[in-house]
């Protein structure tokens, strides 16, 4: 007979944002004529930047002729993108990153998701709480973690993310193989500075771990103090990967475009402990499961790094910013405590009550969407993640509504 992967049935019973999805849906259907302002989903709301529609356009004009369309595409993706990127986004900040070295993909979640497939099943995974969730779930769906007891799963290294870590993931005591990082950080907003990721690739260093760093939204960083990448540190090519994304530094979340870097002097080993290079067996999995980023989006992507694309997606970031420093500044003076929004789009509010009770009072008395804390792992309850994605009118209307519902309460 045919048999499930019994992994699956360990998960959850919903991904957290289908279950925001359903509750939202649910109040809308009961409140036809109440209109929902929504900050909580990481998605954003602005058009794409005028240099990537350009560049989109003529692209598809391009598969509009015989003698410059084209077919299949390096499933790696196209020189003219990787380039860009290996000279632009790390080569520009001093970090040692070839144009081989990268992968362009469909998104940062799907290569988060699928890059623990060419690890073995019965290593050590350590993941910070509260985390995005793709990091927990696909190793769970890997068979690498017990059942889900107290609220955490058997067998994994949870990193605690408190007010006392300075909701940082402190280096953990138990001996880890794959470690995942994420900065500026989804949920909280936190960011890490250059010594306390050199503190991490020496832990790699000496047990002989890879860290996955997500850098998906290194975008939004505006202190000069702050790394960008991993690969600002010496010695992080040998065991790290970086995930970037196209979602956010560009509008891209519907377009779909992202990248990987994994260095070449990047090494795993065997059950025998013989070393063996990362970025092959990366390039194996890429191009048997994978067929490519299209060639448009390709070309829309690249106009990110032209005069006219930098300075319109810094505007978008700018706008986003602008968000974040109001929701921060008027949540902060409705007496709660806040983190991020600064270098991050992300909003990380104490609610006070429980995650959910806030989520719902919100959504009730306010109108508003956010996202439960709780739903990001142990350490988020309590508090709840406010998403600066959306217009400033609506935003600024969204705060008005909050700051009345809370003080009528």
């Amino acid at each position: 007979m045919i048999r499930i992967n019994e992994h699956y049935l360990k998960l959850q019973a919903s991904y957290l944002f289908a279950d925001i999805a359903k509750r939202v849906a649910a109040f809308q259907k009961d409140h036809p004529g109440k209109e929902v302002i929504k900050l909580g989903i990481g998605d954003v709301t602005r058009p794409l930047p005028a240099a990537c529609i350009q560049a989109f356009h003529q692209a598809v004009d391009e598969m509009a002729e015989a003698a410059t369309f084209r077919g299949y595409g390096p499933e790696q993706g196209y020189d003219f993108l990787r380039e860009k990127i290996a000279r632009e986004d790390f080569q520009a900040r001093g970090a040692d990153v070839s144009a081989d070295e990268i992968f362009i993909s469909d998104g940062a979640k799907c290569d988060n998701g699928n890059l623990q497939e060419i690890f073995a099943t019965d290593i050590t995974v350590a993941i910070p709480d509260p985390v995005y969730p793709v990091y927990l779930d696909t190793n769970v769906m890997a068979g690498r973690t017990g059942d889900f007891t107290d609220g955490r799963y058997q067998g994994v290294v949870y990193m605690d993310c408190t007010r006392q870590t300075g909701f940082v993931p402190t280096i953990p005591k138990a001996k880890a193989d794959l470690v995942y990082l994420c900065f500026p950080n989804n949920p909280t907003g936190g960011t890490i500075t250059k010594a306390q990721l050199k503190q991490w690739v020496e832990y790699a260093r000496t047990n002989k771990a890879i860290l996955l760093f997500d850098a998906a939204y290194e975008t939004f960083i505006r202190d000069d103090r702050l790394p960008h990448s991993i690969f600002e540190v010496d010695g992080a090519r040998d065991v790290a990967i970086e995930f970037r994304s196209f979602s956010k530094t560009a509008g891209f979340t519907g377009t779909r475009c992202a990248y990987t870097v994994v260095p070449k002097s990047c090494m795993a080993y065997t059950a025998a402990g013989e070393p063996r290079p990362v970025h092959p067996l990366w390039n194996r999995r890429h191009t048997t499961k994978f067929n490519g980023v299209s060639y448009p989006v390709q070309r829309a992507a690249e106009a990110v790094y032209s005069p006219e694309g930098r300075t319109q997606c810094r505007q978008l970031i700018d706008d986003y910013l602008r968000n974040a420093a109001l929701i921060r500044k008027e949540m902060t003076a409705l007496g709660y405590e806040c983190i991020g929004g600064d270098n991050s789009p992300y909003i990380w509010v104490d609610g006070k009550m429980d995650s959910w009770k806030f989520f719902d009072f919100l959504l009730e008395k306010a109108n508003v969407v956010c996202t439960p804390g709780v739903g990001f792992g142990r350490c988020g309850a309590g508090f709840v993640r406010i998403s600066a994605f959306n217009d400033y009118e609506n935003v600024q209307k969204a705060m008005e509504r909050i700051r009345k519902a809370i003080t009528a309460a």
